[in-house]
């Protein structure tokens, strides 16, 4: 069997390995998420002395439920927790030069 090389010039269809930059604001977002669920988790724990009409049944959806919205609060920016994580240890990530980044 004759392996299928690229052509020359043609671009590589290999997947790019992501850059300091990109894992920095996809660790600022997990980050946020975290500490969303966190959050929301902390205000469900207080009691105001209510009785709860479903008990504890109902607590394994209300987690999941507050774990969807952290993920979706940290992806789409909402809270911006992660932008101003992100900006702030900018500086500590090296800067890819543009022929670095082009191989």
């Amino acid at each position: 069997m004759t392996p299928v090389s690229t052509p020359a010039g043609a671009p590589s269809l290999a997947p790019k390995a992501p850059s300091d930059r990109e894992k920095l604001a996809s660790a600022a977002r997990q980050f946020e998420a975290i500490f969303v669920r966190q959050m929301l988790a902390a205000a469900r724990a207080v009691d105001f002395g209510k009785d709860d009409v479903f008990g504890k049944m109902d607590q394994t959806f209300v987690q999941m439920r507050d774990e969807r919205f952290a993920e979706i609060a940290s992806q789409t920016g909402a809270l911006g927790l992660a932008a101003q994580i992100e900006r702030h240890l900018a500086g500590l990530v090296p800067q890819q030069t543009s022929a670095a980044a082009e191989t």
